[in-house]
């Protein structure tokens, strides 16, 4: 594996394709607005980095990062993507994405639906539940005595391998959460979602810390769904 495609190239897009680059892969990079737009930041990462269209970016990839608003889902492009691994970075914003009565009701998930977008990709949760610029702060060298997890979700088993080599690779270590339909465990607003990577008293979100494996396996098994946070 050495290139990465991304379709999306915001915060977390950027983001993932900063440390993939230091990491020695090569990066296709797109968004919605055209290959034109991304001048600057293609520019900022160097020889290792050009732009395209979503579907170039698909193509290119050996693995493939789906980092879009949760609304446009369905304008991943499906052929490209076949019998590849792909990384869902999507959260559920309703007041951004319009209602989904199906996770309005928590009879699937988020990478579910791309799940059922894309049947012949292996679709793997991650990078969602952190905070971009805590993403960037945080990587590490393996073995260091300070490096986070991030959790992964997914169907499976050598998708979620390749995932975690590649996590391994920029800087994390990973937590397996299951499959896909565990992946509400570090949704919006659960126990491991992005707060949990900041620090607590007045530096809060400026000072991103350290999150071990263990004590993100406590908050994966803490995670309550939307009905019973409702309730309490």
């Amino acid at each position: 594996m050495t290139t990465i495609g991304l379709i999306g190239s915001g915060n977390i897009g950027g983001t993932v394709a900063r440390l993939a680059v230091a990491a020695g892969y090569d990066v296709v990079l797109s968004n919605s607005r055209g290959p034109e737009t991304l001048k600057e930041l293609v520019d900022e990462l160097g020889p290792h980095a050009r732009a395209a269209t979503p579907a170039e970016a698909a193509e290119a990839g050996d693995l493939v990062v789906v980092t879009i608003p949760l609304r446009a889902y369905r304008d991943v492009p499906v052929e490209p993507l076949a019998g590849k691994v792909v990384i869902d970075t999507n959260n559920y914003y309703p007041e951004r994405d319009g209602r989904f009565p199906e996770l309005d009701d928590e009879s699937t998930t988020t990478s579910e639906l791309l799940q059922a977008h894309l049947p012949r990709s292996k679709v793997v949760k991650g990078f969602n539940n952190i905070f971009f610029k805590h993403l960037l702060a945080l990587a590490r060298p393996a073995g260091s005595s300070d490096r986070t997890a991030l959790p992964i979700a997914g169907d499976d088993d050598a998708a979620k391998a390749t995932v975690t080599e590649f996590l391994d690779t920029i800087g994390y270590d990973t937590v397996d959460a299951g499959p896909l339909a565990e992946g509400w465990r570090f949704q919006r607003d659960t126990a491991a979602y992005a707060a949990l990577y900041a620090s607590d008293g007045p530096e809060g979100w400026d000072k991103p810390v350290a999150v071990d494996a263990a004590t993100l396996r406590e908050a994966l098994a803490a995670a309550r769904r939307y009905a019973d946070m409702d309730q309490a």
